[in-house]
């Protein structure tokens, strides 16, 4: 029986690229809660639910009526306070001249000094609360903080709110461009990239700036790379993964806030990396290994250690040698030690010419 035809590949190490893929989320740069800073009940909406608003924009209104009359009182409060600053200033200004000409004692110029003083003070503490009156009479009116997309309402109009706990959330705003996307690294991972960083055998991009592509759910690439902006120092113990985050700019809207999608971190490279075809690998229940032709020409056996794919191929990390030829197809027909018949690739699975007609 002839040797099973087979193809090879020769094992050359070289530097390839080194796509980190990680599951991410998306995440509003900036996500504002917008909550009431006064109590009332909640007359109108005056924004449409799920669109865009600018900071500044109206997006409530809170019963006015309370802080109206709050502010009135402390107008009515503060002219008080300052007739009595014009009374207490005329007193002093007739006191200093008779205590001058020792018409009135010392007491009777400190009573008028004091009480011109504390005057002065009452003024500026009932200027503080028309103040006060006024900032609260403001925050009825309630505004967007940022710009940015709407969330639903949490609270209806009718409803009654205050500054304090659940009852003061109104609605939520994210800012959608920049967009963020959150996912997190092993620290096995990390540890791994660390130690082959140490053997020279991985290269991160300079400064470690890594370009950041992102997946979306129907298997379409965002458009736009972005940035890695943030990666933490402590590993969180609930998860023992490092969090980090990169930045997109989303101009368009196309990312939204919670969306799942697959991360990737490219930039780094592996030194001297062997790579194989992933057909050529062949799993038992002693692992993973593959055929190689030796020098005779014989299917030889190899126990191997596999890192991670690059598109259609896989990294060896343990079990072959530079120049070594793998068997890539025909490997399913190859016997220990039995000798198989190295064709081109081009060559292999066309059928044999057909005999000449009379022979």
């Amino acid at each position: 029986m002839p040797p099973p035809e087979v193809t090879v590949v020769t094992v050359k190490p070289a530097d390839v690229p080194l796509p980190l893929e990680y599951v991410g989320q998306t995440a509003g740069s900036r996500e504002v809660e917008v909550r009431a800073r006064v109590s009332g009940i909640l007359l109108k909406r005056l924004y449409a639910e799920g669109r865009p608003v600018k900071a500044g924009d109206a997006l409530y209104q809170i019963d006015p009526e309370q802080a109206k009359a709050a502010l009135d009182q402390a107008r009515g409060a503060l002219e008080v306070e300052q007739a009595k600053l014009i009374r207490a200033k005329q007193d002093q200004a007739r006191i200093l001249p008779l205590f001058a000409e020792n018409a009135v004692s010392q007491k009777d110029r400190d009573e008028a000094v004091a009480n011109f003083e504390s005057a002065q003070a009452s003024v500026a503490a009932a200027r503080a609360r028309v103040r006060e009156a006024q900032i609260n009479m403001d925050y009825t009116r309630v505004t967007a903080p940022i710009s940015g997309m709407t969330s639903k309402e949490v609270r209806s109009e009718g409803s009654l709110v205050s500054p304090s706990g659940d009852a003061s959330l109104l609605t939520k705003i994210s800012q959608l461009d920049p967009m963020y996307v959150n996912f997190s690294m092993s620290d096995n991972e990390l540890l791994r990239l660390r130690t082959w960083q140490a053997q020279g055998r991985f290269e991160p991009p300079e400064g470690e700036r890594y370009t950041v592509e992102v997946k979306l759910s129907d298997g379409s690439m965002f458009p736009t790379a972005g940035r890695l902006n943030f990666t933490d120092n402590l590993i969180d113990p609930s998860t023992g993964a490092i969090r980090s985050r990169a930045e997109f700019a989303n101009p368009d809207g196309v990312l939204l806030p919670g969306q799942f999608v697959r991360v990737y971190l490219k930039g780094g490279k592996l030194k001297n990396a062997m790579l194989i075809p992933q057909r050529a690998v062949l799993s038992t229940q002693q692992g993973k290994l593959v055929f190689v032709a030796n020098a005779q020409n014989k299917a030889e056996p190899r126990p191997v250690e596999l890192g991670d794919e690059v598109k259609n191929e896989v990294i060896v990390v343990r079990g072959l040698q530079a120049g070594d030829r793998v068997i890539v197809d025909g490997n399913i027909k190859a016997r220990p030690g039995a000798p198989v018949k190295v064709v081109d690739p081009t060559a292999a699975g066309k059928p044999a010419a057909a005999p000449a007609k009379g022979a």
